[in-house]
């Protein structure tokens, strides 16, 4: 990922989490989420190289150079979405009652639910603020003063629906399952949404997909990171194990005394290490023996 790329990375995760107070935990949170970004970022850019590449409408091809006939290079695997969606879906019918609904969310510990009609098309999806919007107005149900009034007139819909269908919001905001993980997550962080409903071409429900398994499709995790690095440190040293490598947060650390011959050889395992996917940062503790 470039600077600039990781610069705007993080001014989005400040953008999307403000006012966040800091704690042990948040730092590795708010790392992991410009790793995220950092990914969608990349699938983005070759996308558009991909595009750009093409001959417009209209435009004649230049013929590709000719090359010796050989075996097709495989394709690189794209992750859909169908590969990291959850089925079967949960969902509220448009007709069940508000406190069904409340139910229902607390019961399958989620923030927001598909709302479906009755062939399972999905026309919204509530989640716990539009219920907070009609459990505020339950509990006062009139403030005084331009801002009490300007509060009321933004939550008076809510107010006043009594089901899944009137408190939802909607148009709902949707993927299909053909679609690639890398878009599906762009439609999430433009939308700052926590999960999306996965339908069929029909607009019916076939599961849903959240912000955590597209992080986890996007970015391995350190562990996964420590087994690729292990195996280049096996490849590149004569004598593997005279170093010891450790991940956190993406960031690799590289220790150890090693001899002289494999001192000569760090910079290229170093090199290659940096170019391993998710990798944010390495560090050279190494020492000659």
């Amino acid at each position: 990922m470039s600077d600039f790329e990781h610069s705007s990375s993080e001014k989005e995760a400040r953008h999307i989490m403000p006012g966040r107070p800091w704690t042990p935990q948040e730092e590795p949170r708010q790392d992991a989420l410009r790793r995220y970004l950092g990914a969608i970022a990349g699938a983005a850019s070759a996308r558009s190289t991909e595009e750009s590449g093409r001959p417009h409408r209209g435009e004649d091809a230049e013929p590709p150079a000719t090359a010796a006939p050989g075996p097709p290079a495989p394709e690189p695997a794209v992750l859909r979405v169908r590969d990291v969606m959850r089925v079967p879906a949960a969902s509220v019918a448009g007709d069940m009652p508000f406190l069904d609904v409340a139910h229902t969310l607390a019961r399958e510990q989620v923030s927001a639910l598909p709302v479906v009609d009755s062939d399972d098309h999905v026309i919204g999806v509530v989640s716990e603020s539009d219920l907070l919007a009609k459990a505020a107005v339950m509990a006062e149900p009139r403030r005084h003063g331009a801002v009490g009034r300007l509060w009321q007139h933004r939550l008076y819909d809510k107010s006043h629906g009594d089901t899944a269908a009137t408190l939802m919001t909607f148009p709902p905001v949707t993927v299909h399952p053909e679609q690639r993980v890398a878009d599906a997550a762009w439609t999430a962080a433009h939308g700052r949404l926590k999960r999306l409903p996965v339908t069929d071409h029909h607009g019916r429900l076939v599961g849903v997909v959240s912000r955590h398994d597209l992080l986890r499709a996007l970015i391995r995790d350190d562990a996964e990171i420590l087994a690729e690095v292990e195996s280049l440190v096996g490849r590149h040293l004569l004598d593997p194990r005279a170093v010891e490598v450790t991940v956190e947060n993406g960031v690799v650390t590289v220790a150890g005394k090693v001899k002289e011959a494999d001192k000569a050889l760090v910079p290229e395992l170093l090199a290659s290490v940096r170019d391993i996917d998710d990798v944010v940062g390495v560090i050279d503790n190494t020492e000659a023996a």
